[in-house]
């Protein structure tokens, strides 16, 4: 999923981000709630109708501000308080709370609220943290009342095994529609990463979605999916899009280098996406230049490669070649 915080993938028009493959957006809840509000998005028709993506939308619940704007937050058992980083005024969010938003917003899928902290971390806080987002979990449960939104619970726990696998038990007893793995991503080793996610995904009802949040590098994605894990969300290909770095099946491309200066063949052979119509030297001139388009171009690029990574990845699944293919990747990639 792309990660369209405010409302919009960043530089990228609906008609554009439809062509890379892209199937559902993601929305943050604090961000829309800050600007325009969520009571304008209702008013004008919910997230549908006000960015104009007529697929399926998921909102995050604002926990992982918990950990990004820890500075600007205070947290109690009810509720999260914000100061506003664009105004400094106070923004209210408890579990309830981020239900009505996301209820409002009219997204597709909403996240419960969770508790966020950064790793590593004190054995004490990643422990209160883990039961306080089951805690917030079942409140939020109890809270929501559309029918046409499916509501995604999120399994924390830090790197502690026991936490994550007790965390991931006692939410899959609720009856979520879906399950978001997260508090990953935040500061640890991929190699810890995938431990977790070795222990915490055997412990999901295997009839629901799993959401690996905020992951990740294309090798990450495929280490996931052979895990498990069905969604992600990442900002890696459109922040690192927007700084000259272009995704490629023989490893990333930093179009700034003077390497590129007179290269005339495009980013990756056989994509078809916009930016590979144009020749690496020309979308590293648009980069030296300061022009915008360079930017919108990578971003482009490199959702598509991710779109289309992942698209190969189901239909190597359905062939059950998938460890054939993630391995002729990994080589791909230079990573062992």
């Amino acid at each position: 999923m792309p990660v369209g915080t405010v409302g919009s993938v960043k530089g990228i028009e609906i008609e554009q981000l439809r062509r890379t493959g892209t199937q559902m957006v993601l929305g943050n809840t604090y961000h829309l709630a800050l600007r325009p509000g969520e009571r304008v998005v209702e008013s004008l028709g919910g997230l549908h109708a006000f960015t104009g993506w007529d697929g399926p939308i998921l909102t995050d619940s604002g926990g992982f501000q918990l950990f990004s704007l820890a500075h600007r937050t205070k947290i109690t058992e009810q509720e999260a308080v914000f100061r506003s980083h664009i105004d400094g005024r106070l923004l209210e969010i408890s579990p309830e709370r981020a239900v009505q938003i996301q209820e409002a917003l009219g997204s597709d899928v909403a996240m419960v609220l969770d508790h966020v902290v950064a790793l590593p971390n004190a054995a004490e806080v990643v422990r209160d943290a883990t039961q306080r987002t089951i805690r917030w979990a079942r409140r939020c449960r109890d809270m929501a009342r559309r029918s046409d939104q499916a509501l995604f619970a999120i399994v924390q726990g830090g790197l502690d095994p026991n936490l994550r696998v007790d965390c991931a038990r006692q939410l899959g007893e609720m009856g979520f529609t879906g399950y978001g793995i997260g508090g990953l991503s935040v500061g640890e080793t991929p190699e810890e990463m995938y431990r977790v996610l070795d222990v915490t995904v055997p412990q999901l009802p295997e009839d629901r979605p799993r959401y690996l949040m905020g992951v990740g590098r294309p090798e990450d994605l495929l280490e996931a999916v052979r895990r498990g894990c069905d969604l992600f969300d990442c900002v890696m290909p459109t922040r690192n899009g927007r700084n000259a770095m272009a995704f490629t099946d023989k490893g990333p491309l930093r179009l700034r280098n003077l390497q590129y200066e007179q290269d005339m063949v495009p980013l990756q052979e056989g994509c078809e996406c916009v930016a590979c119509r144009r020749s690496r030297g020309y979308i590293r001139h648009l980069f030296m230049s300061g022009e915008m388009l360079g930017p919108i171009l990578l971003s482009i690029h490199n959702l598509t490669y991710y779109q289309r990574l992942l698209a190969d990845a189901r239909a190597a699944i359905e062939a059950d070649q998938f460890e054939q293919f993630r391995a002729e990747k990994l080589r791909s990639w230079g990573s062992p």
